[in-house]
């Protein structure tokens, strides 16, 4: 985060004492949106992995005695044709955005370990941001918790300043009791 985007901040780290309740709400709803968006992600390269190891798994049972083997050929998720494989070593391997190239088995293997690797790489870094984030709310919410007890024990000043300004003393020592058990009962289940 930004100075110019999270009042209190520094660099890049915020001052959460240094937030109102409001804005410590709104950043704790950002935090939440973004671990929403980078778990929606993760799950997409998990599934992206899923599909490389089928494709890893699907060339390797591809063997010279294969030649001639009939196969179903998808048209699309749901539509195949039968098909007959003709020279099982060479294979047809999309690039990215709808480009083919002509590569060997073995090295449409290396071609897909190279993106095995690339989206294994990209899953961690999306797990220590995760786990990043996951602590930065954890903080956000113990601030929100805080800057609560300090409203509670605003507005319970006050009272006990009107009880005593009015004249009830026995009201006033009674109420303020009952705030004290009541902020320890609080602090106790935190």
């Amino acid at each position: 985060m930004s100075s110019s985007t999270a009042p209190g901040a520094t660099g890049n780290t915020i001052n959460l004492d240094a937030m109102s309740l409001d804005q410590l709400q709104q950043l704790s709803q950002e935090q939440e949106s973004r671990l929403q968006a980078l778990t929606q992600r993760y799950a997409q390269l998990r599934a992206a992995a899923a599909r490389l190891h089928a494709s890893q798994n699907a060339i390797n049972e591809l063997s010279p005695n294969t030649d001639g083997k009939t196969v179903m050929v998808p048209l699309t998720e749901s539509v195949y044709v039968p098909g007959t494989l003709k020279d099982p070593d060479q294979l047809l391997v999309e690039i990215g955005t709808g480009f083919y190239v002509e590569k060997t088995s073995k090295q449409t293997n290396d071609f897909l370990a190279r993106k095995l690797k690339l989206v294994d790489a990209n899953s961690e870094n999306i797990t220590v941001a995760v786990q990043t984030l996951q602590s930065n709310l954890s903080s956000i919410q113990q601030a929100m918790q805080g800057k609560l007890l300090e409203i509670r024990a605003r507005q319970q000043g006050q009272r006990l300043r009107q009880q005593a300004e009015s004249g009830d003393v026995v009201a006033a020592a009674a109420a303020a009791a009952a705030g004290l058990d009541a902020n320890n009962n609080v602090e106790q289940v935190a």
